[in-house]
């Protein structure tokens, strides 16, 4: 506190009056200690709550750039999938020909079986049925059913387009196309769905 001298115009000091009621109680080292460390983290926790949200909104623009780079990666194993899709798949389609044309030269007599459940799926009533074999199948089917084949209800015909191991019967009315590579088609639809093209 100061008070100006009237006489001489000097400011004088005058200590203030600690003894007065109301008057607040002196500050003293722990309570300025006290004051300053609450001030500290006060703004400790401020700047933390701020850093923290700079964080997260640095960590999910990274995210997203991260993501937009994973998908960007993803797109040609994608294309990569669908090659590797097709070629399997026309793999298997040579790998089953291979195995099935095998199969005939080594027991020529499954080509019997083939014919007794094509002509097991016609309709009891069907005329004029005909069944069309490769020659060397045909033989087979001859000496399975008899030299003469009269006992039979069907006519055998040899046809040496078809592939060995395939058939197909007509009727008057109806066919049955069984041979290899549409029965091989069908097992490929079924496994793999859709259409696939007639691998050549």
């Amino acid at each position: 506190m100061s008070e100006t001298d009237a006489t001489s115009g000097a400011v004088r000091w005058v200590a203030p009056d600690v003894g007065r009621p109301g008057a607040a109680p002196p500050m003293t080292v722990d309570k300025l200690e006290a004051l300053q460390r609450s001030a500290y983290e006060e703004a400790f926790a401020q700047g933390l709550e701020a850093g923290r949200e700079e964080g997260r909104k640095l960590l999910a623009a990274r995210a997203e750039v991260l993501n937009g780079c994973i998908e960007a990666l993803a797109e040609p194993f994608r294309e990569l999938d669908e090659d590797v899709e097709r070629s399997l798949v026309s793999l298997a389609i040579r790998v089953a020909r291979q195995i099935i044309r095998r199969e005939l030269k080594t027991d020529p007599g499954q080509i019997v079986g083939v014919v007794r459940e094509t002509i097991g799926l016609l309709p009891v009533t069907s005329r004029d049925v005909v069944v069309h074999l490769h020659p060397e199948d045909a033989q087979v089917v001859r000496a399975a059913f008899g030299e003469s084949g009269t006992n039979l209800a069907w006519t055998l015909l040899e046809d040496p387009v078809l592939a060995r191991g395939g058939l197909r019967v007509t009727t008057a009315t109806s066919q049955i196309d069984a041979r290899v590579e549409k029965r091989l088609d069908a097992i490929l639809t079924a496994l793999v769905g859709g259409e696939r093209e007639e691998d050549g």
